[in-house]
C-alpha cells in the first residue's frame, strides 16, 4: 500500500512549547473611591491577589510571555482571605514550573487533584494561563474557550448609600455617565429604609431603566416579605440572595409568595448548587469566577442554568481590578445569556493596575479585542499597591 505523504501546504504546524518558568502570587490593596457597605461587611480597599505566570516562547513571539490572573479575598463568600490565597497559589506553583502552558485544561485537573477547594486560587491561576496562552497565540482568550456569543455587555451600577436621597442622586449621576442598569444594596438599613431607597431610585430613573436589589444574605424571611411587599411599585427585575446562603427551604417558601424573581449568589458554588436552587424556585443565579473555580467551571454552570430555565447574572467581586473585570467580560460574552446583567467592579476603584481600563459607552462595555484577557497590566502600579499578606 502506498503511504500518503501530506504536502507541506497540508501539514499541521506544530506549536512550540510554552514552558512555564515562574509563578508569582502578588497580594495587592487597591483603594476604592468610597467604602461599600453590604450586609455583614464594609469594604474600603480591594484586598486581592494577582497571579503572574511567566513562560518562554510561544507561536509568533520572541522571548518571555506573561499572563495575569486575579482573585479577590472573600472571607464570607468563599472563605478566602489574602493570606490563604497567597499560600494556596504558592503551594500549587511548583506543579506548574517546567510544564507546557498550552496544556491548560490538563494542568488545571492536575492542580485540582493536588488542592481541594480554594476556588479563588484555582480561578486566578486558570485566568493567568488563559491570558498567557492568548498572548502567545496572539488571540483573545475568548477564542480559546469556545468563542464569543456577544461583543459587549451592559454593566450595572451598585447603589449603597446611607440615605434614599443619596442613592437617588447617585443613580441620576451614573445614568448621565452612561449606565443603564442599577442594583440597590439592601439588608443594611432598616427594612423601611431599604424600601424607601428602592422607591427613590425607581422615581429617579423612571421605568425604562431596569433595577434590581441585592440583600447579600441580609434579610430574615419576614423582612424579605416586607421588603418585597413594600417595593411592588418599583418593578424590580429580581431580588438577589435575600436569605442565608444555605437556607434553600426558606428561599423556596419565599419564592412561592414572591411576584419578583429571586436570585442566588452566595449560595452558588457548584453545579449541584445551581440545580438545587432551580428546584427551590429561584429565578436566576449570579456566577462569580472565585466561587466556581474559574472560567471553564463558570461556563459549565451557565450552560446548566440556561438548560434549567434560569436567568444569569455575571459578576466580579467588590472590588476587582480591570484584570478581574476583563475576565468577567470574557465570561459574560461566552455564556448563553446575561439577561440579569453584568457587575464589573473596577469602576469602584480610585486607582487601577492596568493601563487602559474597560470603559462604558452608550450603556455597554465592549469585549476587549486585544490578545489574552485584553488588558495591559501596569507592573509599576502593581508594585505600588502590593502589600505583605
Amino acid at each position: 500500500m502506498t503511504k500518503h505523504i501530506q504536502p507541506p501546504s497540508e501539514r499541521v504546524a506544530i506549536r512550540p512549547p510554552l514552558v512555564i518558568r515562574r509563578v508569582d502570587a502578588i497580594p495587592v490593596a487597591l483603594p476604592l473611591k468610597k467604602p461599600m457597605k453590604m450586609a455583614g461587611v464594609t469594604i474600603a480597599t480591594a484586598d486581592n491577589v494577582l497571579v503572574r505566570i511567566e513562560a518562554d516562547g510561544g507561536q509568533g513571539t520572541q522571548g518571555v510571555v506573561v499572563g495575569w490572573g486575579e482573585a479577590a479575598s472573600a472571607p464570607t463568600m468563599t472563605g478566602d482571605i489574602q493570606g490563604s490565597l497567597v499560600a494556596a497559589i504558592r503551594h500549587l506553583a511548583p506543579l506548574l514550573i517546567g510544564t507546557d502552558a498550552w496544556s491548560g485544561a490538563a494542568l488545571m485537573r492536575k492542580l485540582a487533584a493536588a488542592l481541594y477547594g480554594n476556588t479563588g486560587a484555582h480561578s486566578a491561576i486558570e485566568l493567568a494561563l488563559l491570558d498567557l496562552a492568548g498572548r502567545a497565540a496572539d488571540l483573545p482568550a475568548i477564542n480559546l474557550i469556545g468563542g464569543a456569543l456577544r461583543g459587549a455587555v451592559a454593566p450595572m451600577w451598585l447603589l449603597g448609600n446611607a440615605t434614599p436621597a443619596e442613592d437617588a442622586a447617585e443613580a441620576r449621576a451614573k445614568l448621565a455617565e452612561g449606565f443603564r442598569f442599577f442594583k440597590v444594596k439592601v439588608g443594611v438599613k432598616s427594612v423601611e429604609g431599604d424600601i424607601a431607597s428602592t422607591l427613590a431610585v425607581r422615581n429617579a430613573l423612571g421605568f425604562e431603566v431596569p433595577i434590581c436589589a441585592d440583600a447579600n444574605c441580609g434579610f430574615a424571611p419576614a423582612d424579605a416579605r416586607r421588603y418585597l411587599d413594600g417595593t411592588r411599585d418599583a418593578r424590580l427585575l429580581f431580588l438577589e440572595q435575600p436569605l442565608g446562603s444555605h437556607d434553600i427551604k426558606g428561599l423556596a417558601a419565599l419564592a412561592r409568595v414572591s411576584a419578583v424573581p429571586l436570585g442566588a449568589d452566595e449560595g452558588i458554588h457548584s453545579l449541584d448548587d445551581v440545580a438545587a436552587h432551580a428546584d427551590a424556585g429561584a429565578g436566576g443565579v449570579s456566577l462569580k469566577l472565585i466561587k466556581l473555580g474559574g472560567l471553564s467551571a463558570a461556563i459549565e454552570a451557565a450552560r446548566l442554568a440556561a438548560r434549567l430555565g434560569l436567568s444569569i447574572n455575571v459578576a466580579a467581586k467588590i472590588a476587582e481590578s480591570s484584570i478581574g473585570s476583563a475576565a468577567a467580560i470574557n465570561l459574560a460574552c461566552a455564556v448563553p445569556s446575561v439577561d440579569w446583567g453584568v457587575s464589573l467592579t473596577h469602576f469602584y476603584l480610585a486607582q487601577d493596575i492596568v493601563k487602559a481600563p474597560p470603559r462604558i459607552a452608550d450603556g455597554l462595555v465592549a469585549l476587549p479585542p486585544a490578545p489574552g484577557l485584553g488588558v495591559e497590566v501596569d507592573e509599576d502600579a502593581v508594585a505600588e499597591f502590593s502589600v505583605r499578606a
